[in-house]
């Protein structure tokens, strides 16, 4: 069972105005997208032509029923997406999603075609760059809609490296797809992973112990981007490869999509790992600055009675009345000798019971 056997629903009701179509409310008239694109056309496994305008889709497709295209667009609206909207009657809501940004990672499906939304991200010096990536999935066509600066030339060298994907068709170009989504959000979470280690570290480094706060919620943040980004993969992933409606991918893709599942399963592991770990290690500071702060008020506190000690003779002996000693040298020496002896005693005893 291939792709397409699962995407055929009942037929809409004529007139319903939620259907796709060219009487919906959302279809524009139609006319070439404005928006940066790129075209492709595979006939008998096999890169036919590229960079043709997108207008001629279905000159292409008409001329060879078993063949296939992929059409790329980028940052368009839903003008642009016009001329696809009335000729693979892809649904207004699909179409809406496509155009917004922000929509969460997921796969849904419609009469005649899957939509797919997923976020690649990169990882780059002064932080995360996710870019959104959405995707018709079309029983003769893959159309994918870029938001961000999507690295799309990798995509594409990804699929004229295998030979078997465009051989597979519309199942082999989503493989390429996804494969390509997963493996850099790979990258970037061991990236991440790596400053985790150096905030593990520096925990017990003195010279870094101030910056480690601040790297922590940095780093945090990160990983808060990768679990939005990255945990419901496997639900997008896994409809794909233990779809309850059904196969999604001819057979022979399965080992290749299962591959891709475990890299979303080892990811999300991977995920929640390092958020644990940043936890213990911002847990660990704060406990670390509360044990120094009581370390501190121990020894203050310490000073603070061996200081009482003076303060009290120096007090006694400075009445403005008589007092054993008054006006001779020998009380002088007395509260001198009272001062050391009493001081030195309580620093002693301090000291062996580890306040000092």
């Amino acid at each position: 069972m291939s792709i397409d056997d699962l995407l055929p629903l009942p037929e809409p009701a004529p007139g319903d105005p939620g259907q796709p179509g060219a009487d919906a409310p959302s279809v524009s008239a139609d006319r070439p997208p404005t928006c940066p694109t790129r075209t492709r056309w595979y006939r008998n496994g096999a890169l036919a032509k590229e960079g043709f305008p997108a207008e001629d889709l279905s000159e292409r497709l008409e001329e060879d029923p078993a063949s296939f295209v992929w059409l790329d667009l980028y940052d368009p609206d839903i003008e642009d997406l016009a001329i696809v909207t009335q000729e693979f009657g892809l649904h207004p809501l699909a179409i809406e999603d496509a155009v917004h940004d922000r929509q969460r990672p997921k796969l849904d499906r419609y009469a005649s075609h899957l939509f797919l939304n997923v976020y690649a991200v990169d990882a780059e010096d002064d932080g995360l760059r996710t870019s959104e990536v959405s995707a018709f999935v079309l029983e003769r066509a893959l159309i994918t809609v870029r938001k961000a600066d999507f690295d799309i030339d990798a995509l594409v060298a990804r699929w004229d490296s295998a030979g078997w994907v465009t051989s597979a068709g519309v199942g082999g170009l989503l493989h390429g797809l996804l494969d390509a989504i997963v493996d850099g959000q790979a990258r970037a979470v061991d990236r991440v992973g790596d400053a985790v280690e150096g905030l593990e570290d520096a925990l017990f480094d003195d010279d870094s112990r101030l910056d480690i706060r601040r790297r922590g919620f940095e780093v945090r943040k990160d990983l808060a981007t990768l679990r939005r980004v990255t945990l419901p993969m496997r639900d997008v992933v896994g409809r794909l490869l233990h779809a309850e409606e059904g196969h999604l991918v001819p057979d022979r893709l399965q080992p290749y999509y299962q591959d891709v599942y475990d890299h979303v399963l080892h990811i999300g592991d991977d995920v929640e790992s390092d958020r644990d770990l940043v936890a213990n290690v911002l847990e660990t500071s704060l406990n670390q600055q509360s044990n120094e702060l009581n370390e501190v008020t121990k020894k203050l506190a310490a000073w603070a009675a061996i200081i009482a000690v003076p303060t009290a003779i120096t007090g006694f002996y400075g009445q403005n009345v008589p007092y054993p000693g008054f006006a001779h040298e020998w009380g002088f020496i007395t509260s001198t000798v009272l001062i050391v002896l009493l001081a030195g005693g309580l620093y002693l005893l301090l000291k062996r019971r580890g306040w000092l």
